[in-house]
């Protein structure tokens, strides 16, 4: 029987769409007897035929830690959805150590760098405490700044750390503009893709020229590992891939098969997340007891105009602010509800809110959004089951006021 012909390689699929590149991406059927998924390779050492080849570190792989035809096979398939533009991907064992990472490839003691206020809160913890310990001054930006950034360079700006939308409080971010004025100055643009995934947000076309995931949300999509990605461009992938290497961050090889088995699912899932999560906010936006809705896909929402400019989607967060009520109201809200559960986490395949407050620890802007707010993912229930467990916890919330 004659062998069949192999799958497309990364490079012979570009031109495909990107629904059939999340199939195919990092996949070689044919390389590894017909197997439909990459094998998971276990191992730390890796032996070499002869000394000649041990010193002269001939051979593909030299240790587990440094890359494994597992990792690999991830690190192709991110890199062929970032586009063109991205010319190398590497693997962190969390979303914020990505960040983290990013960030100290990509400065040195004296430099500065500027955060949007509305960034992941464990970002801000990176600046305040690691970098600045090494040198490294942080000042925090209006992120509805665009490209007025620019009266906030120094001498020794670095990079510009953009987050869109912010997280809890969801700003949209004009990106383009803001990576405008930082290139002039010859800074980096550092961006948290999370929310929106390169499938919904083509950073390295929108002139961000390094891009952090927390592969820990949408790419595993069930809430089942942790890991981060960092893309850069040409100019600065020699830096991420140096700063990976020397400090010794791997990922295990079976984190990394869930991760490979998560993407190829993305676009169904993300399609999803987002049809059900616009339904929701929809119907919180008609509620008495909502104040506002926050998520940028919704025609009124003040980035709504940034959001369909330059994003292809949105996905399952999105986040609330309820009109003023006691806080054991909205806990007896929360408490009740059988769909949603309470976890620092989102992007998986249930459901989840929180509570938040976000004006502790802004710095740039005042956080007083008029109530309490709340921040929900949504997942793949059935929304007429989840806007009923939302009903049910309204009602909740309403005879605790009145009990008051």
């Amino acid at each position: 029987m004659s062998k069949s012909p192999p799958f497309p390689t990364v490079s012979a699929a570009n031109e495909l769409r990107t629904d059939t590149r999340l199939v195919l991406g990092g996949r070689d059927p044919f390389a590894h007897h017909g197997f439909v998924n990459p094998p998971v390779y276990h191992g730390s050492t890796v032996l070499y035929g002869n000394a000649r080849d041990l010193i002269d570190h001939r051979g593909r792989y030299q240790y587990g830690r440094r890359g494994t035809p597992t990792s690999e096979a991830l690190e192709a398939a991110i890199h062929d959805l970032e586009g063109p533009a991205c010319a190398g991907v590497a693997l962190c064992p969390s979303g914020l150590s990505a960040v983290a990472t990013a960030l100290l490839a990509l400065v040195r003691a004296g430099d500065h760098i500027l955060v949007s206020d509305s960034v992941y809160r464990p970002t801000r913890i990176a600046c305040d405490t690691v970098l600045a310990r090494l040198g490294v001054e942080t000042t925090y930006y209006d992120p509805l700044m665009g490209a007025d950034v620019a009266g906030l360079f120094k001498p020794d700006t670095k990079l510009v750390f953009v987050e869109a939308p912010g997280s809890q409080s969801f700003e949209m971010q004009n990106i383009p503009a803001i990576a405008e004025a930082a290139h002039r100055v010859g800074a980096a643009v550092v961006m948290d893709n999370t929310w929106a995934t390169p499938l919904f947000f083509p950073a390295f076309e929108k002139g961000v020229d390094v891009s952090v995931q927390a592969g820990t949300k949408y790419i595993a999509g069930h809430s089942d590992l942790m890991l981060g990605t960092i893309s850069a461009n040409k100019t600065y992938w020699t830096q991420i891939k140096d700063t990976v290497a020397a400090t010794g961050l791997c990922v295990g090889p079976d984190d990394i098969y869930l991760a490979l088995r998560g993407l190829r699912t993305l676009s169904v899932r993300l399609d999803r997340h987002q049809k059900s999560a616009l339904e929701v906010a929809r119907w919180l936006k008609g509620r008495p007891e909502v104040l506002r809705v926050m998520h940028p896909a919704l025609e009124d929402d003040p980035g709504h105009a940034l959001w369909k400019r330059d994003f292809l989607g949105a996905s399952g967060l999105f986040s609330v602010v309820l009109k003023p009520v006691p806080e054991n109201a909205v806990h007896a809200m929360l408490d009740g509800l059988k769909l949603f559960g309470m976890g620092f986490s989102w992007g998986g395949y249930e459901s989840l809110v929180i509570p938040f407050d976000c004006a502790g620890y802004r710095t740039a802007t005042q956080w007083t959004p008029g109530g309490p707010a709340l921040r929900f993912h949504i997942g793949l229930e059935d929304v007429r089951d989840l806007v009923a467990d939302l009903d049910a916890g309204f009602k909740r919330l309403h005879a605790a006021v009145n009990a008051a």
